[in-house]
């Protein structure tokens, strides 16, 4: 009976730390990002939404989070966890002038 109720008092933990999860929008408009830094907590989504005429495809090639989103045209979206802590550079393939910095904490 101890066993089942440790389980599930984990499983109840795990439900109410995935239920803090936040959201966070960064947009590209005029070949940049909306913000060069984002500071998240660990399990937030990030979404990437192209409001510019023409295509972006964001990704990062970082340890923390490495990602590639594709190429995606104006009013359209991508999310990414982020589920690791540290340091993730952000890029658009199409236009590497455009950068930015995600700090992912507990």
């Amino acid at each position: 009976m101890k066993s089942f109720t440790a389980a599930v008092a984990l499983l109840a933990a795990g439900f109410s730390a995935a239920g803090h999860a936040a959201d966070f929008s960064v947009t590209q408009k005029d070949d940049q990002f909306s913000t060069k830094q984002l500071r998240v907590k660990r399990g937030d989504t990030v979404e990437f939404r192209n409001d510019d005429s023409h295509f972006h495809n964001i990704f990062s090639l970082s340890d923390t989070k490495s990602f590639d989103l594709g190429s995606y045209p104006q009013g359209q979206s991508r999310k990414v966890v982020m589920d690791k802590e540290g340091t993730v550079e952000v890029e658009c393939a199409i236009h590497p002038h455009m950068k930015m910095v995600i700090e992912v904490s507990k």
